[in-house]
């Protein structure tokens, strides 16, 4: 991936500015790094992580032959060679075999208006100077980031906000009004970020602005997929899923696998297997023995590979090493989300750049496919709506009644959309919260499509590729989520409701893992990506006690914006460890991000 920078300042420190953003993204793009005043008081950079084209030829920014159109990007195309070949019959010469050299000359030739073609995962500026046009994108699925802020002294834009935050236009005042969001869903709310000033593009939003900094334009770029659908099959499932793991599979530097040794994974690694007969350097996270009988990814994944003469490596994560290396992680870390798989993606990322640029990991499956215990619950619901309202009404007068069928029971709300948004949070939202969320939430008649749409535009970009972005360029690395290709989505959103409703949890999934004879790994028990939090809260006093002084101190310098209701539990923490483990370990994780920023 790269490292995308835009400034307009006409305070003389343009060039000043630009190169303190491009400086302080170096992680982003170790491979090389570039500035230029492209108009008057205009400033585009980039770090370039080289995957596609090592040569100079393909290094950004990227600028056309009259210099007239600029490019500063940061993805990958997943359908650049049927592009390049529609300009090359329009007589479009190139000078490298990149996809940002087919981003730049499509833009240059379709404008906006071609952006829609684009497939893949991207977060670009583009400045054309003659038509006086700068150009925000980020596509449709939320797969990449891209920050902005638009203040009098000028208007920028970066792939990160620390480096936003280097040009001195946005002073470091915390956004006290997304505490709230992230006690209850983990991360700020969609667009906003924890420093007030800085906004994020949302996915699928294109912006236009002049070369003075003024907004001219915002439009949706649709996610469309102009391919003929495979039949709605097994066989139609498997062809989707291995033209996905080839594209995505695929690059001029080593890729690797994150393997967790659950269905999604597996199937990635079989498929490319299967097709190739090549392994893939894979990355599994092992914790000690005590608590590998809980945690069993290190074990399925050795057992896949195990058959191989694989290049597979385990890391093994302990609490000491967990304190020993924790600093380095909230330095790394650009934007808080209550995450403990945002730690082990970066633990993988750190060990993995050693020998590869690429990583790929299974995101997305499950908020495609229905694989979360929350999607279980609401089908459960959605069967007997109004049988259900009425005993999460009386739910007092039952007597022992267990923790999970209790939170199932409290989550239940008169609206549909507000139950599921319930379920898909640490705790039952408040009203204030549920309503402005209940805006973005799809109503209709299709609750449990929508309810994945949910997911996959809330939980899915705000939290699991935000971390798995963050976690992988910190250390150098290059993300890929062959799920999320376009053609595995559309094929997805094919499916009826009804259809995607009666079937089992990530049904597709597991029976191509059955049909290549890894029923074993179909059969297994969904278990998220994290951290023993509980575990060590409770054996390990000095995790312990790293957690809970962070969480006293968040409770003693923002009092005033801790929800009511949590309180308590920022005075008490250690009363809390066994209901709400994974928010003491979020609110550790903003408290030592504030901390560091020193906000």
């Amino acid at each position: 991936m790269c490292g995308v920078h835009l400034l307009v300042n006409s305070t003389g420190k343009g060039g000043e500015y630009i190169q303190a953003m491009m400086e302080a993204c170096m992680h982003r793009g170790p491979d090389h790094s570039s500035w230029m005043e492209v108009a008057q008081g205009v400033y585009l950079a980039a770090n370039r992580l080289k995957t596609l084209d090592l040569r100079d030829q393909a290094n950004q920014p990227l600028v056309n032959e009259e210099e007239e159109a600029y490019l500063s990007w940061n993805g990958f195309l997943y359908n650049y060679q049927e592009l390049k070949n529609e300009l090359l019959v329009d007589g479009v010469l190139f000078e490298s075999t990149s996809d940002g050299e087919v981003l730049l000359r499509w833009l240059i030739q379709k404008g906006r208006e071609g952006v829609k073609r684009l497939q893949g995962m991207y977060a670009f500026a583009f400045v054309h100077k003659k038509k006086n046009q700068i150009i925000l994108g980020r596509d449709p699925l939320g797969v990449k980031s891209l920050y902005f802020t638009e203040q009098k002294e000028g208007f920028a834009c970066s792939s990160e906000i620390r480096c936003l935050l280097r040009t001195d236009l946005v002073p470091k005042k915390l956004h006290q009004e997304q505490f709230s969001p992230y006690f209850y869903l983990r991360h700020v709310l969609p667009g906003a970020t924890f420093i007030r000033g800085i906004q994020e593009l949302l996915p699928g939003e294109l912006k236009t602005w002049n070369l003075k900094g003024e907004c001219l334009d915002i439009r949706k770029i649709p996610l469309e997929n102009p391919a003929p659908k495979p039949a709605l099959t097994e066989d139609g499932f498997e062809e989707i899923m291995m033209d996905a793991v080839l594209k995505h599979i695929h690059a001029d530097v080593p890729i690797g696998l994150i393997l967790s040794g659950g269905a999604d994974s597996t199937l990635l690694y079989q498929l490319w297997y299967r097709q190739t007969g090549r392994v893939l350097p894979t990355f599994t996270i092992g914790f000690q023995d005590a608590y590998r009988k809980k945690f069993k990814d290190a074990d399925f994944a050795s057992k896949l590979v195990a058959s191989q003469r694989s290049f597979h490596q385990e890391v093994i994560i302990s609490p000491d090493w967990f304190l020993e290396t924790w600093p380095a992680y909230i330095r790394d870390l650009d934007h808080p989300v209550g995450d403990s798989a945002s730690y082990l993606t970066w633990a993988l990322a750190r060990k993995a750049k050693d020998s590869v640029k690429i990583l790929v990991s299974g995101a997305g499956a499950d908020e495609l496919f229905g694989g979360y215990n929350r999607h279980l619950a609401y089908k459960k619901y959605l069967h007997h709506p109004v049988f259900w309202n009425g005993v999460a009404a009386n739910s007092n007068r039952i007597p022992f009644v267990g923790k999970s069928f209790q939170r199932f029971l409290s989550g239940i709300h008169p609206s549909p959309q507000r139950t599921f948004m319930n379920f898909a949070s640490l705790s039952d939202l408040p009203d204030s919260l549920a309503n402005t969320l209940e805006s973005r939430y799809t109503p209709g008649e299709q609750p449990f499509k929508n309810a994945l749409k949910w997911d996959r535009t809330v939980y899915l970009v705000h939290d699991l590729l935000k971390i798995h972005d963050n976690a992988c360029m910190a250390h150098g690395i290059e993300g890929r989520v062959p799920f999320l290709d376009w053609q595995v989505v559309d094929w997805s959103l094919s499916l009826g409701e009804m259809e995607t409703r009666n079937a089992a949890p990530k049904f597709w999934i597991k029976s191509l893992l059955k049909r290549e004879g890894l029923t074993g790994f179909a059969r297994r028990k969904k278990f998220g990506f994290g951290l023993p939090i509980k575990e060590w809260l409770l054996d390990h006093a000095g995790f312990r006690n790293r957690v809970l002084s962070s969480v006293l101190d968040l409770g003693i310098q923002y009092p005033e914006i801790v929800p009511e209701e949590w309180s308590l539990l920022v005075q008490r923490p250690e009363r809390y460890i066994a209901s709400h483990f994974l928010l003491l370990f979020n609110l550790c994780v903003l408290a030592d991000w504030i901390k560091e920023n020193q906000l």
